[in-house]
């Protein structure tokens, strides 16, 4: 006797039907876990565990004795055991809102569950820990199925209520779930942003009614008797057609469902809508998979499908990332879209644009000039790490927001908004002309890129310059010490972590178009620009024009409003924060990194010119400047890549057109043609 056979022997001998319901459970566990046991097996063959299976229904077919003991132990479990929880509530959130799923993924990540529980839908987890348990539950042929239903069967022939009907726990089920859609349907968030056009029949009104009609006549139209998963003979007309009208409300109210992405669209995402959304939608597909077990001519194979689907769910649950992932997609979505309005102004396509953007960036670099000294002034104050970050944030803020104001720019806030307008390019990549209207654009970001850092640069250091040998004549000493002159030339010089902290700053820059998005998104989500139009308090106090003007220039602006006072406090507080915590993580921004570079030449004079510690922070700054840009752009265009669901396949397109541009036609990325 096989090795096999020896464990399947002591498994049938440990089958108890009076034992204790945790053991009974766990030995349903055990079954499992040993009809899994051993290799898969090869592509195109049957599955080990249906060879298992096959093999233990042989052993019960040919031994009264231990068919009879596990014919009684399932007749328990099926008499003890609320089935219906597992078609009505498996994958739901009973709470309806994101945290409450969250809550529920992390706990069955991390805590144990136990055996001991009637409710089939908390067992059904530990049963079913494999991810290829759905694959090799499919893969049962139809004899095999017929058998194992034959099983079934008898045991709930055996339970103390008698041989009740298998679709019981289904219609009870499908009433359940019919309920709850309405519910979901009716709650204001849902509710209020579905197409009335889709809602002047009332079909969610409807289903709870119709729902309670079917499982009424499907209940007196079945014959009880036969086999778990048994078709009925032939359904009645009127029976059939209630279920006809059941399946086009169903329908009905996923068309309503649907339009609440629109709306969504439109006026702003909220995750949890997102998730109330397609927990409704799940019911509703849930509901239709029961009709089509209960009233199908072969509902065996039709009722393993469907719990092979709530196995795959099953493992889906434990997975929290998928989740975010999921509900945060159709966020993402938008904040890449509002990006891309946005985005299109920093992005150059002929001569007058690129000398524009020129223009622009050499103001941005004027305000950073004096930026730059009042840093060195903030950290004279010698302030707690705090309040200088805070300090420091402030300061940045203001002079960032102040070039927005001026409509200059600073050159490192570009590829956050650029990325999303370049993937905005992307909704079709069906021909070569696509792809390489997307190299075009490449080029020419990558062009108003060096327009951005040239315009900075080229004027912050001669301004910071000039003002330091201003401050010489004035005063007869600069603005900037010595000994400050010199802890620049040691800070940010490339033989120290100038890289890492470039990279860091990159981050930082793409963390602050998300909360401008994000910001822009919750303003359009609340309606903020129509409340400030006609609130009647603000309308009195500003007149009907003037919050008219209010309203279209927050509605216009909030997003760079929001960019720039995030950026400038991320720069400022967030190292301080993560010194608190023993990560001394510090910024570094090219176009501030030239200010200081320039205040420290003016302070220690031409002398500084023939010091390798100066040409080493040169060469830092030709390196901050690429891995600034570089690292938030790469981060933007991977979350609007993501939010249009490109696949690996075009993005290897796209990087060979890329490629190929670089070598035929290498002067597009810096001069506009």
């Amino acid at each position: 006797m096989s090795a096999a056979s020896w464990d399947l022997t002591a498994l049938i001998n440990a089958a108890d039907p009076k034992a204790p319901r945790p053991a009974r459970h766990t030995w349903l566990v055990r079954l499992l876990e040993w009809l899994r046991h051993g290799e898969p097996g090869n592509p195109g063959e049957t599955p080990r565990a249906v060879l298992r299976l096959r093999h233990l229904l042989n052993v019960l077919e040919r031994h009264p004795e231990p068919r009879q003991r596990i014919v009684a132990l399932l007749a328990r479990f099926w008499h003890e055991t609320d089935l219906t929880t597992l078609f009505a509530d498996f994958g739901f959130t009973a709470r309806r809102d994101l945290w409450g799923e969250l809550g529920e993924r992390l706990r069955l990540r991390l805590l144990p569950a136990s055996p001991d529980t009637d409710d089939l839908s908390a067992l059904f987890e530990l049963m079913f820990t494999h991810d290829d348990d759905a694959q090799w539950l499919r893969a049962i042929d139809d004899e095999t199925l017929a058998r194992l239903a034959a099983l079934l069967s008898q045991a709930r022939d055996a339970t103390p209520a008698g041989s009740g009907s298998w679709r019981a726990p289904l219609l009870q089920a499908m009433t359940w779930l019919v309920s709850a859609v309405r519910a979901s349907a009716f709650a204001a968030p849902l509710r209020q942003r579905m197409s009335p056009e889709l809602l002047a029949d009332r079909p969610f009104e409807q289903l709870v009614r119709v729902g309670e009609d079917l499982a009424a006549a499907i209940a007196e139209s079945e014959e009880p008797a036969g086999p778990a998963g048994a078709a009925v003979a032939q359904w009645p007309v009127a029976t059939l057609q209630q279920a006809s009208y059941l399946r086009a409300l169903l329908d009905r109210c996923r068309s309503a469902a649907a339009s609440v992405t629109s709306h969504l669209e439109e006026f702003g995402v909220s995750v949890h809508i997102v998730f109330e959304l397609e927990q409704l939608q799940a019911r509703i597909r849930r509901a239709e998979a029961l009709l089509d077990v209960m009233l199908a001519p072969a509902p065996q194979r039709v009722l393993l499908n469907l719990v092979c689907d709530l196995v795959a769910l099953s493992r889906r649950r434990r997975s929290v990332r998928a989740l975010l992932a999921r509900q945060y997609s159709l966020l993402a979505r938008k904040v890449a879209e509002r990006h891309a309005e946005s985005g299109e102004h920093y992005i150059t396509r002929t001569r007058e644009e690129y000398r524009a953007m020129l223009r622009a960036a050499a103001g941005g670099g004027a305000v950073i000039a004096f930026t730059t000294f009042a840093k060195f002034f903030i950290v004279g104050l010698g302030l707690a790490p705090f309040w200088a970050g805070f300090g420091a944030g402030m300061n940045y803020a203001l002079s960032f927001l102040l070039i927005h104001l001026l409509h200059w720019t600073v050159a490192t806030k570009q590829p956050a908004v650029t990325a999303p307008a370049m993937a905005d390019k992307l909704a079709d990549l069906g021909d070569d002309a696509s792809v390489q209207a997307f190299v075009d654009e490449v080029a020419n970001l990558v062009r108003s890129q060096i327009a951005g850092i040239v315009g900075n640069l080229a004027v912050v250091a001669p301004a910071v310059l000039a003002i330091q040998l201003l401050a010489w004549w004035s005063t007869g000493a600069p603005l900037v010490s010595e000994e400050e002159a010199r802890y620049v030339l040691h800070s940010i010089t490339l033989l120290g972590p100038t890289a890492l902290f470039a990279a860091f700053t990159g981050v930082l820059l793409f963390s602050s178009s998300f909360v401008a998005g994000w910001v822009e998104n919750w303003f359009v989500y609340h309606r903020l620009d129509s409340a400030i139009a006609h609130h009647p308090r603000i309308v009195a106090r500003l007149g009907a024009s003037r919050a008219a003007y209010w309203a279209r220039w927050w509605r216009q602006n909030i997003s760079g409003v929001a960019a720039n006072v995030s950026l400038g406090m991320l720069l400022g507080l967030v190292p301080a924060v993560l010194a608190f915590v023993g990560l001394p993580l510090e910024v570094r921004h090219v176009t501030l990194s030239t200010g200081q570079l320039a205040a420290a030449a003016g302070a220690l004079g031409p002398a500084v010119l023939t010091q390798s510690a100066f040409w080493w922070c040169v060469v830092a700054l030709l390196v901050t400047g690429a891995l600034n840009l570089g690292v938030s752009f790469w981060m933007a265009l991977r979350v609007a890549l993501r939010s249009r669901g490109i696949t690996v396949a075009d993005r290897a397109r796209l990087h060979g057109a890329i490629r190929q541009r670089l070598w035929q036609r290498p002067l597009s990325f810096f001069l506009p043609s």
